[in-house]
């Protein structure tokens, strides 16, 4: 119960590996947050974590193995959450940039489907901004997958440019 099967370097590094290729997946697959998980995305999640699991412990079984997989993925995420508050480069290759989805009224739609973001997340994020679609200055996806929207000044003139 307590006795690895392996050596115990074995699982630190396979738990390395596992959570630096599923972070490139994460960071690959696009702007969605958990929160603005789909079923789908849920589900393809859930079965993500079931297929790396086998790769993770290998034939490990005790409860120190267990814990040593654990730690490690815990290390790691505190190491990169050390990295990216101290590197803004390291920021924004983890977590993205916010995208410029629509200025002055007009949404991008083809932005919007290359960041995979339906037209009614955009709608929502109007309402919730209380801002019809003329008095949009700016809309961005931001990196975690929320929408925000700038609204024109009220009595302000728009900027002239020659």
């Amino acid at each position: 119960m307590f006795e690895l099967e392996g050596p115990w370097w074995e699982l630190p590094v396979r738990a390395g590996v596992v959570y630096l290729v599923l972070l490139l997946l994460m960071r690959v697959s696009g702007h969605r947050t958990v929160g603005q998980f789909t079923p789908f995305d849920l589900l393809v999640v859930m079965l993500l974590s079931e297929a790396v699991s086998g790769g993770l412990a290998g034939e490990e079984t005790s409860v120190f193995g267990g814990l040593l997989s654990a730690s490690t993925l815990i290390g790691l995420n505190v190491l990169v959450a050390y990295i990216t508050a101290r590197s803004e480069r390291a920021q924004r290759w983890v977590e993205g940039r916010p995208v410029l989805i629509g200025r002055d009224g007009q949404i991008f739609s083809d932005v919007l489907k290359k960041h995979q973001m339906p037209m009614c997340d955009v709608e929502r994020a109007l309402r919730e901004a209380d801002c019809d679609r003329k008095d949009m200055k700016f809309a961005f996806l931001e990196a975690d997958g929320r929408i925000s929207i700038l609204q024109h000044s009220s009595g302000a003139t728009e900027d002239k440019r020659d």
